[in-house]
């Protein structure tokens, strides 16, 4: 018998065993890349030089008995639709769970190996020539993604649920202000004198937690929080927040718990604090684009998280498990194409870009010599959100004229829903679903099941900062994603 075929037969005999009886169970396997892969996450050519933790996969497995349902986390910046398509097709032939039911996340780490690759003529393309380590990282970080998933649901366990929420301070802001010369920017920087006030809504502080009692295991504790893991930079490999929460919280719990970190609605949220109080600046330093980060920092941001967990862990309320249902539903949007009549149109894009490359090339990119810089004076953000935009207009300069994005969305009976976006959506995108999901508890994951791009609210678009320049997607897409997120939930309750 084949492996494949062994491992499948295995996950049914665990799935059976427990027949009409909600369960759930866990797995952690390792996928830390080598040092050399390239890093994505900034306009920048990186490769990994030192690694600081281990990056993972994290597996939550759910059944009752008739449906599975998997939700996996990876420490990664995103993964492309090529790669969580391969991905879901590897678990469906290891495990036979159905692919609707298959929740891929990537927490959003800017310091991990590349999983958001395109495929081009059958064969994986990274867009910086034949990158033999990134097509084995790939390759390797698609069977782990298997081996999870059967290692996930070969634990089953008798499981009861509860659940609770609390807050972590100051440690999550927006990242839009406007400026004194009218203009909004992105990350202006610590203490600028030119920054009026925040742009957008105060950042969503809430930690949800979701606590899994298993018969015969560990309790599980599910940690739902927003805010962008870009805090540490450079050259170095780190799981960032989400991966130092879980090591926090498991360490305070002297291992009698295991724990997945589900990274929210954090798109326009981030860890730069622009009027920080004594001490706060403790462990950051200034970064290439005007953006303090460090690895202190992260720590820091974990120790308040895994902390706000901690504080109500043994205070969970219970609530009652039931069936579990998964869904699927499309939504589609417009696409943001730049028109020659815009003042930035194709030919001030190709100009942009090709200044960009040249500057990535000559190893220059960001710096005090780049050309870009030298050319139209950005700096900082600034060059950031321009050469983004340049990127953006060239990418859609022969269409579509819309998107179709796929949301998914999996609930345990009336209490408990998971809902997950193909992309970055805006902070009030998540808090307007908690809103008006009708589940207890509504757990809502970015940079599922694929990496479409920022997903922004109207205004952005006037205001014309950095989430807006780089969106694919016209200014109705956090409307249509409410709208969508919210009928999927909907349906699942009943």
């Amino acid at each position: 018998m084949k492996r494949s075929m062994i491992a499948t037969a295995i996950v049914a005999g665990a799935i059976a065993a427990f027949a009409d009886e909600f369960k759930a169970g866990f797995a952690r396997v390792d996928i830390t890349p080598p040092l050399g892969v390239f890093m994505p996450g900034y306009y920048q050519d990186r490769h990994a030089k030192e690694v600081l933790d281990h990056l993972q996969i994290n597996c939550v497995a759910f059944s009752d008995g008739r449906t599975t349902t998997l939700i996996m986390q990876f420490d990664t910046e995103a993964l492309s639709d090529w790669v969580a398509d391969a991905m879901r097709d590897a678990i469906v032939k290891a495990t036979g769970v159905n692919r609707d039911a298959i929740l891929l996340h990537a927490s959003h780490t800017h310091d991990g190996g590349h999983l958001a690759v395109k495929q081009k003529q059958g064969a994986s393309s990274v867009g910086k020539g034949d990158d033999a380590l990134t097509d084995l990282y790939v390759r390797m970080s698609v069977s782990r993604a298997a081996d999870a998933a059967v290692e996930a649901i070969r634990d089953l366990k008798p499981a009861k649920l509860s659940y609770q929420r609390s807050f972590a301070r100051r440690i999550s802001f927006g990242r839009r202000y406007l400026m004194k010369n009218g203009k909004v920017r992105t990350n202006p920087g610590t203490n600028n004198p030119d920054i009026v006030r925040p742009v957008g809504n105060p950042p969503d502080e809430s930690v949800q937690v979701l606590r899994i009692d298993r018969e015969g295991g560990l309790p599980i504790c599910v940690i739902n929080f927003q805010t962008h893991p870009d805090v540490v930079g450079g050259e170095t490999i780190t799981a960032d927040w989400p991966g130092l929460t879980r090591t926090v919280f498991e360490a305070a719990t002297m291992g009698k718990a295991l724990s997945i970190v589900i990274n929210g609605t954090q798109g326009d949220l981030n860890h730069c604090n622009v009027k920080p109080r004594p001490g706060e600046l403790n462990g950051l330093k200034r970064d290439f684009d005007d953006v303090d980060r460090g690895y202190e920092h992260a720590w820091h941001m974990a120790n308040v998280i895994a902390g706000a967990a901690l504080s109500v862990w043994l205070k969970c309320v219970p609530v009652e498990a039931g069936e579990i249902r998964a869904a699927t539903r499309m939504v589609r949007v417009s696409s943001n194409r730049a028109k020659e009549t815009d003042e930035k149109n194709l030919a001030w894009a190709d100009d942009v870009w090709a200044l960009h490359e040249k500057s990535e090339k000559e190893g220059v990119a960001g710096g005090e010599k780049d050309y870009v810089t030298a050319k139209y004076g950005w700096t900082g953000m600034e060059l950031t959100t321009e050469v983004a935009r340049a990127g953006r207009i060239r990418r859609l300069k022969d269409g579509p004229d819309h998107f179709d994005l796929p949301l998914i969305g999996f609930s345990i009976g009336r209490s408990v829903a998971f809902g997950g976006f193909p992309g970055e959506p805006f902070n009030d995108i998540g808090k307007a679903v908690k809103k008006d999901s009708p589940f207890t508890l509504t757990i809502l994951s970015c940079l599922t099941n694929g990496s479409r791009g920022y997903f922004p609210f109207s205004d952005s678009f006037k205001e014309d900062g950095y989430e807006a320049a780089t969106s694919p997607f016209g200014p109705e897409v956090a409307d249509r994603l409410i709208d969508g997120q919210l009928t999927l939930l909907k349906g699942l309750y009943r």
